[in-house]
Parts: C-alpha cells; sequence; structure tokens
C-alpha cells in the first residue's frame, strides 16, 4: 500500500525577465544575481529537510534554482519538460503593457482569469501535464520526500487543484507565487493536499 509523498514544492529564482516583469513561457532565461541568492537561500531553507530527489523543469531558471538545492547534498537534479511554465505563445516576451496594447480583447479576457494568448498552451493543457508529473513523482517516492522546482502557472495550478477550486477563479484571488517561494504537498493515492 502506498504511502504520503511530501513535495516540497518551489519556484524558481529571478530571472532576467522576471526582473523587467516580462512574460516567459517556454522561453529559456537565466537567473538574475537576485535570483542566484534566492537559490542559495531556498537550499539553507531547505538544509535540514531530508530529500529524497531533487526534480525540476527543464528550463535553466528552474534547473539552476534546483541544483543550488540538489549539488551540496550530491545529488542530481532530475528534469522534466512536463514542469515547465505555460507556453504563453505569441506573448513571451512582453509585458503587460505591451501585450494589452498589441491584443486588447485578448488581455481582457486574460485579465479575467480566462485565456489570453491565441497561441500557446491553455491552462488545462498545462495543469494537465503538471499534475500528471507531480502524481508520477509522488508515486515513484512513495512515503518519500521530494523536491520539485517549477513555475508561478504550474505551482497555481497545483495549488488550485490541491485546494478544490478552479484556476481561473485561483487566477482571480491569488497573486502568482513570489520567487524561490516554498510550499508543501502531500501526495496520496492520486490525491493532492497542500499542507501549507
Amino acid at each position: 500500500m502506498p504511502g504520503v509523498t511530501t513535495i516540497h514544492l518551489a519556484r524558481h529564482g529571478q530571472s532576467d525577465w522576471n526582473a523587467e516583469a516580462r512574460w516567459q513561457g517556454h522561453a529559456d532565461r537565466p537567473l538574475t544575481e537576485l535570483g542566484r541568492r534566492q537559490a542559495t537561500e531556498l537550499a539553507n531553507r531547505l538544509a535540514a529537510v531530508p530529500l529524497d530527489s531533487v526534480y525540476s523543469s527543464d528550463l535553466r531558471r528552474a534547473q539552476e534554482t534546483a541544483t543550488a538545492v540538489a549539488a551540496p547534498r550530491g545529488l542530481s537534479v532530475r528534469a522534466l519538460p512536463e514542469l515547465r511554465e505555460i507556453d504563453v505563445g505569441s506573448w513571451s516576451g512582453l509585458t503587460r503593457a505591451e501585450a494589452e496594447e498589441r491584443f486588447p480583447e485578448a488581455f481582457r479576457r486574460w485579465a479575467d482569469g480566462g485565456h489570453g494568448w491565441e497561441d500557446g498552451e491553455t491552462y488545462e493543457g498545462m495543469t494537465s501535464r503538471v499534475l500528471d508529473a507531480i502524481l508520477r513523482i509522488a508515486a515513484e517516492h512513495p512515503d518519500g520526500s521530494v523536491l520539485v522546482v517549477s513555475h508561478g502557472g504550474p505551482i497555481r495550478a497545483v495549488h488550485a487543484v490541491a485546494l478544490g477550486i478552479d484556476l481561473a477563479a485561483h487566477r482571480r484571488v491569488r497573486p502568482v507565487e513570489p520567487n524561490a517561494r516554498l510550499s508543501r504537498l502531500a501526495v496520496e493515492d492520486g490525491r493532492i493536499a497542500r499542507l501549507d
């Protein structure tokens, strides 16, 4: 009988486009100096926490953050493309003001909790791939404790599922996770619950 898996879920440290308030999506942006410090601080916060494995999105900003935690422990980072940020299509690289100017109707839809970009990926598609990855990771580590470093969109999607609410509603009422923010989940029998 599989037990409870504890997943420590962290957003990557600040990237250069985070600093400029640009949508990143699948763009492979590096951490800033602040982002590297945030990654080190995350490693310090987790120093006393036993971890069986460290996973991350395959994008550089997440892998760099995860490596700061994994390397001192002698662990390697298991990078999974399924943990990537949502693909924002043609909005990648734009600020909110630029997206609103170029795509006013789509931006209004997005601001109301719906879909904005016409290309890229849907929130439902992103949620499905991220949840599949989280459940697969939990199944590989029954009764274990792992770190998953991902992105604002996927973390928000997982939190919405854990809270039993719709992602669009969650987007309207909760701000995106700050860079390097840590939360904990319990996964048991395919069910996800937020611990903090």
